[in-house]
C-alpha cells in the first residue's frame, strides 16, 4: 500500500503542541515509508475561521521545517486542498446518500429542536438528540416542507439496529453499538455547508489517504465515519488513534499546565529542534533508553509499531532539559543571532546593534550558555550587565552564619583584590580568593556572596569573574562601594 497521510487542521485557533504531535507523526510516517504527507484546511467552521489562525498554522510548519508533498501552496493532483473551495464536491456525495435512501432532508426548526431536547432532558430520555422526525417523511410530506420555503438540512441515516466496528492499528477492534452513535447527524447545512463528518470522509477517500493518524479524542467519531464510507461504497483507510497528551494532573494538556500554543513556545525561545525531540516522545519511544534525535533521524526511523497505547505526560521540566541541550550544542555566532531580538525587546540594545553592542553580547555568550535552558531568560539572566542594580535588599548579602559587620570585612577586603583583577585568568583569582577566606576564616562561598550580590543584585548570576571583566574595574569597584555603604547601614540598624 502507498502511504498517503493528512494533517489536516481547522484554522479557528493557534497550533496546539498537541495538534503539532498529530503533524509530526503523520510527517514522520509518511517520510519513513516513502509516502507522501498533504496538507488540507479544514476551514467549514466560518463563526471560528480566523486569517491569524491559518498565517499561524504556516508559520508553525514552516518553523518546523515541515514541508508538505500536497497541499496549499504546493498544489497536488487532488486539489484543491482547501475545503472551503470543495462545497459542491460536498453537496454532490450528500445528495448522493439521499438518492441511495442513507440520508434524507430534515425540515425541523431550531425552535422545534430544542424543544425535543428540554422534553428528553425533562423526562430523562435514555435517549438524548435528533428524534427523526424527518426520516420516514412521505414525498408528499417533504414537497408540503418545500413549498413553504424551508430550506433542509440533511440528515445520514444511522442504523437503529447493530453494531458497527473498526480495526485500529494501536487499539485493535474498536466497536460501538448503532443506538448509541450520534442519531442520525447533520452532514450537509441548509445554507450549503459540510459538516465535519461529511467533509473529512469525503477528502479521505478523494484524496486516496491510505492512513489517518489523528488523536483519542476522535475516535467516538470512528464509527459514524465507517457507515459514511460504507454507504457510499468506499473502502476505509486504516486508523490509528493516538495517544492524548495530558497534563501531569492526568488531565488533559491545557492552559492550566502552562503554555500549549506553539507560539508561545517560541516566544519562551525553545529551539524547533527540541520542540520536535520532545513531542516526538510523546507517544512513542525508539527503544528504552534512545531520546536525543534529530529531525533528519526520525524521517527514517519514525514506524507505528512503536507507538505506546497509554496517555503521554508533557513535563514542561523535561522540555527545558530537552531545550538547554540543543541551545548548548549551537556555535556561539548562531546563539547571538537567536538570542539578540530578546535583548532588543528588552531595551538593552538599539535596533539594530551597534558593533560594540554585538562585541558585548558575544562576550556574554560564554557566560550563559551553558545555563540556558530557554532563550527568553537571557535579559533577566544578563540585566545587571546592562542596568546598575542601584537597589537591592541589603539582607541579600550577608551569607548564613555571618553578620553584616562580617560581611563588610570581607567585602572591603574582596575590594583589595580587585585592581587588575582582569590581567589574571579564572583560576587564579579563584586561588586569590580562596587564600582571602582562609586569611578572614570563612568559607570561599561566603567570601563570595556579598562581592555577587553587590555586582549582580542577585544570589544568582553567570560566571562571577567573567560578568566582572565585562563590567570593568571601575564599574565594579563603585558597585562594591555601594554594597559597603548598604552594609554600614544595615550594621548601624542592628545595633
Amino acid at each position: 500500500m502507498s502511504v498517503r497521510v493528512r494533517y489536516a487542521p481547522s484554522p479557528t485557533g493557534l497550533q496546539h503542541i498537541g495538534g503539532v504531535r498529530t503533524a509530526l507523526f503523520n510527517y514522520f510516517f509518511a517520510r519513513a515509508a516513502g509516502g507522501s504527507f498533504i496538507l488540507r484546511i479544514e476551514d467549514t467552521d466560518r463563526e471560528r475561521y480566523s486569517d491569524e489562525s491559518l498565517d499561524d498554522l504556516y508559520r508553525t510548519l514552516d518553523w518546523l521545517g515541515l514541508s508538505w508533498d500536497e497541499g496549499p501552496q504546493v498544489g497536488g493532483e487532488y486539489g484543491p486542498y482547501v475545503q472551503s473551495q470543495r462545497f459542491e464536491l460536498y453537496r454532490e456525495h450528500a445528495h448522493r446518500l439521499v438518492e441511495a435512501g442513507r440520508a434524507y432532508p430534515c425540515y425541523c426548526s431550531s425552535e422545534r429542536l430544542e424543544e425535543v431536547r428540554r422534553k428528553q432532558k425533562e423526562e430523562k430520555s435514555s435517549i438524548f438528540g435528533y428524534d427523526r422526525h424527518c426520516r420516514d417523511l412521505t414525498p408528499e410530506q417533504r414537497a408540503e416542507y418545500e413549498d413553504q420555503g424551508i430550506k433542509p438540512v440533511i440528515r445520514f441515516k444511522v442504523p437503529m439496529e447493530g453494531e458497527t466496528s473498526f480495526e485500529d492499528v494501536l487499539l485493535d477492534k474498536v466497536k460501538r453499538k448503532n443506538r448509541d452513535i450520534s442519531p442520525d447527524p447533520v452532514i450537509l447545512k441548509s445554507d450549503g455547508f459540510p459538516t465535519y463528518h461529511l467533509a473529512n470522509v469525503v477528502d479521505d477517500h478523494l484524496m486516496k489517504i491510505s492512513h489517518i493518524l489523528r488523536a483519542q479524542e476522535w475516535i467516538s467519531s470512528g464509527p459514524l465515519h465507517v457507515l459514511l464510507y460504507e454507504a457510499f461504497g468506499w473502502d476505509p483507510p486504516v486508523y490509528c488513534h493516538l495517544p492524548m497528551v495530558m497534563g501531569k494532573d492526568g488531565q488533559k494538556l491545557s492552559k492550566r499546565h502552562g503554555s500549549t500554543s506553539v507560539r508561545d513556545f517560541r516566544l519562551q525561545g525553545y529551539l524547533p529542534e527540541a520542540i520536535i525531540n520532545y513531542v516526538s516522545l510523546l507517544g512513542w519511544s525508539y527503544d528504552d533508553s534512545r531520546e536525543f534525535f534529530r529531525k533528519e533521524e526520525l524521517e527514517k526511523v519514525f514506524s507505528l509499531e512503536k507507538l505506546n497505547k497509554a496517555p503521554a505526560v508533557f513535563d514542561y521540566k523535561k522540555l527545558d532539559w530537552f531545550n538547554g541541550n540543543y541551545i548548548r550544542e549551537l556555535d556561539d555566532d548562531v546563539l547571538q543571532k537567536q538570542i539578540r531580538p530578546y535583548l532588543i525587546e528588552a531595551g538593552f540594545l538599539s535596533d539594530p546593534p551597534t558593533p560594540e553592542q554585538e562585541e558585548l553580547i558575544s562576550e556574554i555568550i560564554p557566560l550563559i550558555k551553558e545555563r540556558l535552558s530557554r532563550l527568553a531568560e537571557v535579559p533577566e539572566l544578563v540585566r545587571f550587565l546592562f542596568q546598575d542594580p542601584a537597589e537591592y535588599d541589603a539582607q541579600l548579602l550577608v551569607p548564613k552564619k555571618t553578620d553584616p559587620a562580617k560581611t563588610m570585612e570581607m567585602l572591603r577586603a574582596v575590594r583589595g583584590l580587585i585592581q587588575n583583577f582582569s590581567e589574571n585568568s579564572d583560576e587564579e583569582l579563584e586561588d586569590e580568593f580562596r587564600n582571602l577566606a582562609e586569611q578572614l576564616e570563612v568559607k570561599l562561598g561566603q567570601l563570595l556572596m556579598p562581592l555577587r550580590v553587590s555586582i549582580t543584585g542577585s544570589k544568582v548570576s553567570p560566571p562571577l569573574f567573567g560578568a566582572m571583566r565585562i563590567l570593568g574595574e571601575q564599574e565594579v569597584t563603585k558597585r562594591i562601594d555601594r554594597g559597603i555603604g548598604y552594609l554600614e547601614r544595615l550594621a548601624e540598624t542592628n545595633k
